[in-house]
């Protein structure tokens, strides 16, 4: 039986909204996995080293410049090959997950995968985004956000048969009115879906509304109103922890990130100058 270093090897679970979906990162430096299937919608993205993939009767090399997917119940083996270190992230989706994210989209079933390697760097480093952020689990409307748009690509560049994902309108009233709602509600936990089922849509349609009108995610445009809170609200001297949680940030660390990111300088710079 082959070595397996488990040392850097954690499996974390995330059932915020989308039960059945989990995550593995993985670093392995001699592994090999026999043929095996998963009952779960199975995604892979290689980080560092790679290894190689056997299914369908086909060999791949899985390293950074492709994309893993495998339908459930398909059967694969994998091994190390000539590469020193395999370090991936995965996602395995259980049919109550793969049923969601249909239902994000707004499609009755999901594609089927007639082709299990993808060379598709948009859509890999979608997916390590998608990993991280769920790992993360600070931030519940992107995570949403970044799943149903990752997999809703996913489906409509490489998946086969299953249901078309339904265009969005081309609507400024419907924008409006989510804007409106995004403003009001700032300072809540607001969800995805929730935000695209006030004006009938799909959050997939919500999504594509967002990049076609205004040219930025729903989560973006979100940060941006919550940003202009934290403004006003440090203009008058609040304290910086108070201003985070006030308008809807996940603690003052995550209102740093954002306001430096954003604006190049740190929430207390902005406030001292304001204060000055």
């Amino acid at each position: 039986m082959a070595r397996v270093d488990r040392r850097n090897v954690t499996q974390y679970w995330w059932d915020r909204h989308t039960s059945g979906l989990s995550l593995m990162r993985a670093d392995f430096t001699t592994h090999e996995y026999p043929p095996h299937s998963h009952d779960a919608f199975v995604v892979a993205i290689t980080e560092a080293g790679g290894a190689v993939i056997k299914s369908r009767g086909e060999v791949g090399e899985a390293q950074a410049s492709s994309l893993f997917v495998f339908n459930p119940a398909e059967p694969h083996s994998g091994w190390m090959g000539a590469s020193e270190r395999w370090r991936y992230r995965s996602l395995y989706l259980t049919r109550s997950a793969i049923d969601e994210v249909a239902r994000g989209l707004g499609i009755e079933s999901v594609p089927y995968f007639t082709r299990n390697m993808f060379g598709d760097a948009d859509l890999i480093e979608s997916f390590l985004s998608l990993h991280r952020t769920l790992e993360d689990g600070r931030d519940g409307f992107h995570e949403r956000e970044l799943l149903i748009g990752t997999f809703g690509r996913l489906f409509q560049r490489h998946g086969s048969g299953g249901g078309r994902i339904p265009l969005g309108p081309r609507d400024q009233v419907l924008l409006r009115n989510v804007i409106d709602r995004m403003t009001a509600r700032h300072d809540d936990a607001l969800l995805l879906e929730d935000l695209a089922g006030a004006v009938g849509l799909t959050t997939f349609q919500l999504i594509g509304l967002f990049k076609r009108t205004v040219g930025l995610t729903p989560h973006a445009y979100l940060t941006q109103i919550r940003l202009g809170a934290a403004c006003r609200a440090l203009r008058k001297g609040a304290p910086i922890a108070e201003v985070a949680t006030d308008t809807g940030f996940y603690d003052q660390s995550a209102l740093t990130r954002h306001f430096k990111r954003c604006y190049g300088i740190t929430p207390l710079q902005f406030a001292k100058a304001a204060a000055a």
